[in-house]
């Protein structure tokens, strides 16, 4: 008996699905694939990029982590980065957080997690630097909602200020940095307004 066997179930019947709506749709997506936008998000299994968003297999290009960090020294991040921006030419980049986030609230922990700690250090970076903000939240859920966005708004300032999306606007090529999070209690997205469009900003 194969394991799992209810996944490949599972998948037989989604690929039938997809069939009797477009009966060319794997033939077409077996060719290329021309995405418009690159995700970033995080790992978390109760955030389905392509599902909340409502885009099919071939239209997101999809980087997901712990707490959907983008950092200058992670060359699995910066290498998808750049294939998205440089070889697939999308137009939008979407990084995505969530409330209720575990490697925020790991973060804010005051024990120990091991390995993951050395991730989390990022997170516990940007929470001293807006030190000032925080100890006016009265409560521990609305610190980590907060975290979240945070988290979000400097991910969106890491990804402007990366070589590959400063090379790409100094070509002059479309190119938009966006910065949203989503609600794992109604499923719903939130656009934060930090979206970047060019150096100058």
């Amino acid at each position: 008996m194969k394991a799992l066997k209810h996944l490949f179930e599972n998948n037989q019947s989604w690929a039938a699905k997809i069939t009797e709506i477009d009966s060319a749709f794997f033939e077409r997506l077996a060719h290329q694939q021309t995405p418009e936008y690159l995700w970033i998000g995080c790992s978390d299994s109760r955030v389905p990029a392509n599902e909340i968003i409502g885009l099919l297999p071939g239209e997101l290009f999809v980087h997901r982590n712990v707490a959907n960090l983008v950092i200058h020294t992670d060359m699995n991040c910066l290498s998808v980065m750049q294939y998205a921006v440089e070889i697939l030419l999308v137009k939008h980049i979407i990084v995505c957080g969530h409330y209720g986030c575990g490697g925020i609230q790991a973060a804010i922990d005051t024990k120990p997690h091991g390995l993951i700690d050395n991730w989390l250090g990022h997170l516990r970076d940007i929470y001293r630097k807006y030190d000032d903000e925080f100890k006016t939240i009265e409560t521990k859920e609305e610190a980590l909602d907060r975290l979240c966005e945070l988290n979000v708004i400097e991910q969106v300032k890491n990804v402007a200020q990366s070589t590959i999306v400063q090379d790409a606007w100094n070509r002059k090529q479309q190119l938009w940095v966006h910065g949203w999070i989503y609600s794992v209690n109604d499923g719903l997205l939130k656009d934060l307004d930090v979206t970047q469009c060019g150096e100058e900003e």
